[in-house]
């Protein structure tokens, strides 16, 4: 089974052709991740998509942050709808032309009208839940979010350091993050669809975090228990151009 090069990897950062469908900003990004087995992705993973490993191992990550200045193309941001948290499960996948991207397993955000559009137009599996994050003069953010309907309660608490740095091609870090594509599947029609994402490369930084829980990852199917996240940081944050999907031909 043959995986995505460096270079493809690289490759994936230049700007596609054509215009965004919407902007955003992310910031007071954290990722948590956990190492799992390769097969316990695959088999969770559309006919199409592979899942993406690192020396062997394959990865299921928690991100939670901020989306900001959320907007179509010609129209302008409105604070009330466009700033919101968000919550995802994600894991690393390629497709059959080795373009590398991320597969997500849910994504928590307490913007109703952001959930009904992402499900309908992007065909992904967004959730509506209650969040709030709060962050201190210290730095520490307290990050909470409660999934609708008696779903996971997580609980964050987090802090950057102050050195940032582009993750070096060939790492764990540059394998997690950079990433500038998603897949999502459309169950309905049966199709496969990617779609491109542009932004500046992240500037990583360590992260310290006192609370954290893997319930997200529970509901998604991964029992992770109360083992640690294997691999922490944090990113600033990065303006982001979203592009129109594209199906994905067989």
């Amino acid at each position: 089974m043959f995986h995505p090069t460096t270079e493809q990897r690289l490759q994936e950062r230049a700007r596609p052709a054509g215009q965004p469908a919407m902007y955003q900003r992310w910031a007071e990004l954290l990722f948590l991740h956990w190492a799992v087995e390769p097969a316990d992705i695959q088999r969770t993973l559309p006919e199409g998509l592979t899942v993406d490993v690192f020396q062997g191992r394959a990865w299921i990550g928690l991100v939670p942050f901020f989306m900001q200045r959320v907007r179509p193309r010609f129209c302008p941001a409105v604070p009330v709808l466009s700033d919101f948290l968000e919550v995802n499960v994600r894991t690393y996948v390629h497709d059959a032309l080795g373009r590398p991207g991320v597969w997500f397993y849910s994504l928590d955000c307490n913007q109703w009208l952001a959930v009904k559009l992402a499900r309908r137009f992007f065909h992904l599996p967004y959730e509506h839940a209650r969040q709030q994050a709060v962050k201190a003069a210290d730095g520490w953010l307290d990050y909470r979010s409660e999934r609708i309907g008696a779903g996971p309660v997580s609980h964050f608490r987090y802090r950057a350091a102050a050195t940032h740095t582009v993750a070096e091609p060939g790492t764990l870090k540059f394998f997690l993050v950079e990433r500038y594509r998603l897949y999502a599947y459309d169950a309905r029609a049966d199709r496969l669809w990617t779609g491109r994402v542009a932004h500046a490369p992240y500037e990583i930084a360590a992260a310290e975090v006192s609370d954290c829980d893997g319930r997200l990852l529970q509901a998604a199917g991964f029992a992770v228990g109360n083992k640690a996240p294997e691999h922490i940081c944090a990113a600033r944050a990065v303006a982001v151009d979203i592009f129109p999907l594209e199906r994905v031909r067989s």
